[in-house]
């Protein structure tokens, strides 16, 4: 299995596509892990997709709750390049993942070679957040998979034409099958620093987004995400007028990847790159 260990003896795993293609770093949503891109990776073929699985999440070690923060994160990113001789690459970032981008691509420009944001901008819909804190660290009630695939189906109404099999891959991916029951398959600690109070003084984080701007940029919405809203998305457009864009209907947080819409993006932004 390979893995590194970040400088606090965390071990971290990862997945790589070694070969001599243009290395693409995925960066997983807030509680996923590597197999968040298992939808696109097909069609990254001739690319060195590098999939990460953060502290706490996946395959990865568990850790101190008070390093899973987006800048420990980026640190580990970073440390993940070293360890792979890799000077920079370019960022794919589903929701976390694309916070994460933002930061390293304007803080250490030298290291990102283009970032692609999955349903992520820098201001965080209220109703999408709210969401997230009231499942994060709680397992859910179904015993296996293909219950908790169904009850997936049948509330997730912001996804529209999702077959079965697609969301019983999600669940899998998310979730591991115990005899006690569907076990997380990341730290649920991970919940402290979301469900905290937030500072006094939010963090602007458009500055960032404009430095990273700087670089190819693309950004893929759902089109029923309340996490993306779509005002935020028209501003970065805005701010961006040459960044790449898809709506993705019948989504919500996040798309999959591999529709239409998204492969669309993903191939002029991978152009750009080129």
């Amino acid at each position: 299995m390979p893995e590194f260990t970040a400088a606090d003896g965390t071990p971290l795993h990862y997945d790589d596509a070694a070969g001599a293609g243009q290395p693409i770093l995925a960066l997983a949503g807030l509680t996923r892990n590597g197999r968040d891109f298992d939808h696109v990776a097909p069609h990254l073929a001739g690319r060195r997709l590098i999939r990460m699985d953060y502290r706490g999440r996946g395959r990865s070690g568990r850790a101190d709750p008070a390093s899973y923060t987006i800048q420990q994160e980026g640190a580990d990113v970073l440390a993940l390049l070293d360890h792979l001789e890799i000077p920079a690459a370019a960022i794919l970032g589903t929701s976390r993942g694309g916070l994460i981008g933002m930061g390293l691509a304007a803080m250490v420009p030298d290291r990102i070679t283009g970032l692609c944001l999955n349903d992520v901008g820098p201001e965080i819909g209220a109703v999408g957040l709210d969401r997230i804190k009231a499942y994060i660290g709680i397992p859910p009630a179904q015993k296996t998979c293909d219950e908790a695939a169904e009850v997936r189906a049948r509330l997730w109404t912001d996804f529209e034409g999702v077959p079965m099999a697609r969301w019983r891959a999600e669940v899998a991916a998310q979730f591991e099958e115990t005899q006690e029951g569907l076990a997380l398959r990341y730290d649920a600690r991970l919940r402290d620093g979301i469900v905290a109070p937030p500072p006094a003084e939010p963090i602007d984080l458009w500055p960032i987004f404009e430095a990273a701007a700087k670089k190819p940029l693309a950004l893929i919405r759902g089109a029923n995400s309340t996490l993306l809203t779509r005002e935020t998305a028209e501003e970065m457009l805005r701010r961006a007028p040459e960044m790449i864009f898809a709506e993705v209907p019948g989504r919500g947080h996040v798309p999959f990847l591999d529709e239409p819409e998204s492969l669309a993006a993903i191939r002029a932004w991978l152009e750009r790159l080129a």
